[in-house]
């Protein structure tokens, strides 16, 4: 039951975020100046998904090894500062505030993967692909920002 809360929770992360970019992505997001190597809007939902059911996984695994300790609470606040991009940067159309949470999301989710690898390599493999989307989700945000100063 516990690896169903752990998926279910960044799914859930995933569907919330969704339902708020619903309607600026195509609104507000087409209208931006995009940065060189913007995918098409239509990638980032099953990237995602694959990315969320991955961390969920991660997360599980090193609970069961570690219990509520350091890791998993690294891991439940990267998680909370994912579920905070997509409000401020689709919601507020600030892509300064979600510049500043991905920064501290990029933080805490290295801290994590650290943590994550010394307790099991595993679940920092399972992490890795979603570190790496979110450099690049990331340099997009500043690429955002830069272009559409407002």
């Amino acid at each position: 039951m516990a690896l169903v809360g752990f998926v279910g929770l960044c799914l859930l992360v995933a569907l919330a975020g969704g339902a708020i970019a619903r309607t600026s992505v195509k609104t507000w997001y087409a209208t931006l100046a995009a940065p060189p190597g913007t995918p098409p809007a239509w990638i980032f939902a099953p990237v995602w998904a694959v990315l969320y059911l991955l961390i969920g996984v991660a997360g599980w695994l090193v609970w069961r090894r570690t219990g509520a300790a350091r890791p998993v609470r690294l891991w439940g606040w990267q998680l909370l500062f994912n579920a905070l991009w997509t409000p401020a940067f689709f919601g507020l159309h600030s892509p300064s505030l979600a510049l500043i949470d991905i920064l501290l999301l990029l933080a805490v989710a290295a801290l994590t993967l650290r943590d994550f690898a010394e307790v099991r390599p595993v679940a920092a493999w399972m992490f890795t692909p979603y570190f790496g989307w979110t450099c690049y989700a990331a340099y997009l945000n500043a690429g955002f920002w830069w272009l559409n100063p407002s």
